[in-house]
């Protein structure tokens, strides 16, 4: 009779567990959950939330809703700072910057208030080159065309800390081109429309944020940073025109953070659980063949680069020594 009963409560026990699946839904189930962009709408890091934002919530238990919210200010400080010290680790608040904050962080830039190793990473959705374009009307067909030109060609570029200002910065010091880099743009798609009306004469950027332009011939690349994308394999790499090996590990560095090119991020204290349910969401979005087809229409390519390995890369350059760090802060700031 005792063990009868003792059946009788066991099974009572485990009906009135949660399943697992159950348990997780539980998080998201009815929930909204924000991805927070560092930067105005039309950029390449809002494009990208807002393609993961339609078609992650089939990929989590409870099949939460999924908005984005743009943050812009001090090349995506602001946001930055607002997910690690405001938003709650719910896994509720998801935050997406600039890749480079990893360098802000390096030259303690005044206004950081976060510690790119303690956020609870997601990953990325992208690696990402950058890459040098200029308009399809100027005259130069290649890079040392335009290095031996003799005018001055304008660059248009959010600001220092952003791969539009520091790519050109570091070919302009370091390989003798004539730029004048004019800074104040709010987004990447802000420098394309002043592209358009000949205000600047090209623009540095993502090779994913650029290729649209490219093949609609209103800007040509000339130059790349050390990734490889298909598409852009002939162009020189930066590095390699580099005249001396103090000018080729500040390209190398600055370059670095690019592997984590659409970095996502959640509040430092999130839950393990949470964390986990979030990567594999991401994972399995990005295979997703209905937001591939998306993606692929808009000439993006997406990769899952999984949080570990984001974490990896963050915590080298992060551990660069004070020497190379101190030549660096030389070439790249951030600024508003």
């Amino acid at each position: 009779m005792r063990n009868a009963l003792a059946l009788i409560a066991v099974f009572t026990l485990l009906a009135a567990a949660p399943r697992a699946g159950e348990a997780q839904s539980s998080a998201f189930d009815g929930k909204t959950i924000t991805i927070v962009v560092g930067f105005k709408t039309g950029g390449g890091y809002d494009r990208t939330a807002r393609i993961l934002a339609r078609h992650l919530p089939k990929h989590i238990p409870g099949k939460p809703n999924v908005i984005v919210q743009n943050m812009p200010g001090a090349n995506s400080i602001i946001a930055a700072n607002h997910v690690y010290n405001v938003a709650r680790p719910d896994g509720l608040t998801i935050g997406t910057f600039n890749r480079n904050l990893v360098l802000a962080q390096l030259t303690n830039v005044s206004g950081v208030k976060y510690d790119m190793r303690k956020f609870a990473w997601i990953g990325s959705a992208a690696s990402e080159t950058t890459i040098l374009a200029i308009r399809s009307d100027l005259p130069y067909k290649s890079f040392d065309e335009l290095r031996k030109a003799g005018k001055t060609v304008v660059i248009g570029a959010t600001g220092p800390g952003a791969n539009t200002y520091d790519f050109p910065l570091l070919l302009k010091e370091f390989l003798g081109v004539d730029f004048k880099i004019v800074t104040g743009y709010s987004s990447s798609s802000d420098i394309m429309l002043a592209i358009e009306r000949k205000e600047v004469d090209g623009r540095a950027g993502s090779y994913s944020s650029l290729r649209t332009f490219i093949d609609r011939n209103l800007v040509r690349p000339l130059v790349r940073a050390r990734a490889i994308e298909p598409g852009i394999e002939q162009l020189p790499v930066d590095e390699s025109l580099a005249p001396n090996p103090r000018a080729k590990a500040i390209m190398a560095l600055r370059s670095a953070p690019e592997v984590i090119g659409r970095p996502y991020v959640l509040t430092p204290g999130t839950p393990n659980d949470i964390i986990r349910i979030l990567r594999d969401a991401f994972r399995n979005a990005l295979k997703d063949p209905e937001l591939v087809a998306e993606a692929t229409k808009a000439k993006m390519d997406f990769e899952y680069i999984g949080g570990d390995e984001t974490l990896k890369i963050v915590n080298e350059v992060l551990a660069q020594p004070k020497d190379v760090v101190d030549e660096f802060a030389k070439y790249i700031k951030f600024g508003e």
